[in-house]
């Protein structure tokens, strides 16, 4: 346990000495940077958030000051080498007899603007060849910017097609939401008049429900079989002109008795006799219809 508060009090003693040590660099970056621009360092509370974040600040322009100091030393000594080349080049062109207060203003313009075209092409020195290749160099950057530019001008056309399409179909898409909110008046009218159908069909059609098994009910009390068909049925009709023509000749005879003399013994002999007639066709006829009615059942 004494070996843990011992590490854990090192710890702190370290991280308190590494704050303390990034606050005196922060100060002193803060101090130099002012300094340059000749105004004092405002005062803040140090916390560990500013201090880290100002000490990645003074690392980082350290660092790019480092970068620049190193660059301006290089283009420092370039400058002077360049000077010191272009007084060799003078001495030559004086003891040549071409200097530059000796030479005609057209040859000195001419010499400026070969000088400006090569610096423009980033070349170094006047021979043939290096314009030559800086102008190579130029027109295959010049190729790729026309390739560039077609391209961008290819991609243009495909995008104003793409638009000039979307403009027509949002136009017909605005013609059609138009012709949809003009018509919504006369729909919901139409629809209101089919809910108002639907209504009567539906209570028709209950009643048609009603009706279909009343009637259903009565066929089954009349002994109604769904096996019946209609050649039975023509069957069965045929069958009821046969007893229709069996029966007549009785009820002709029975019509002729109204005439007879009111004699009630006779009267009462011969309505028997054709009571007994009437039920022995009766008696046939249902006996043709359950004939019927057991072959369609089979």
């Amino acid at each position: 346990m004494s070996d843990m508060t011992g590490d854990t009090a090192s710890l702190s003693e370290a991280k308190g000495g590494s704050d303390a040590a990034r606050i005196s660099e922060v100060k002193a970056w803060l101090t130099s940077q002012f300094e340059s621009a000749g105004k004092q360092v405002a005062s803040f509370d140090y916390t560990h958030r500013s201090i880290a974040h100002l000490h990645n600040l003074a690392t980082a322009s350290q660092a790019k000051s480092q970068a620049a100091t190193i660059v301006a030393n290089d283009f420092r000594q370039k400058a002077s080498e360049y000077r010191a080349q272009a007084a060799r080049v003078r001495e030559i062109l004086e003891s040549a007899g071409m200097a530059q207060e000796s030479l005609p203003s057209n040859v000195v313009s001419s010499a400026q603007v070969l000088a400006n075209v090569a610096n423009l092409l980033n070349i170094r020195d006047t021979e043939l060849s290096s314009f030559l290749v800086a102008m190579g160099d130029i027109s295959l950057r010049k190729t790729g910017v026309e390739e560039k530019r077609a391209k961008a001008q290819k991609d243009s056309n495909v995008l104003l097609d793409y638009t000039r399409k979307a403009i027509q179909r949002l136009t017909y898409l605005k013609k059609i939401l138009a012709q949809l909110e003009d018509d919504v008046v006369p729909c919901e009218s139409q629809m209101e008049n089919w809910k108002t159908n639907l209504e009567v069909m539906a209570a028709k059609e209950e009643q048609y429900i009603q009706q279909y098994k009343k009637y259903e009910m009565l066929l089954n009390r009349v002994g109604y079989s769904p096996n019946i068909s209609h050649r039975e049925l023509v069957e069965m009709a045929e069958h009821r002109k046969e007893l229709e023509k069996m029966t007549k000749p009785v009820v002709d005879t029975l019509r002729s008795y109204q005439d007879l003399p009111p004699d009630k013994a006779l009267a009462a002999l011969a309505i028997e006799d054709k009571k007994r007639q009437f039920a022995a066709a009766e008696k046939y006829l249902e006996e043709v219809l359950q004939s019927a009615l057991e072959t369609s059942d089979e």
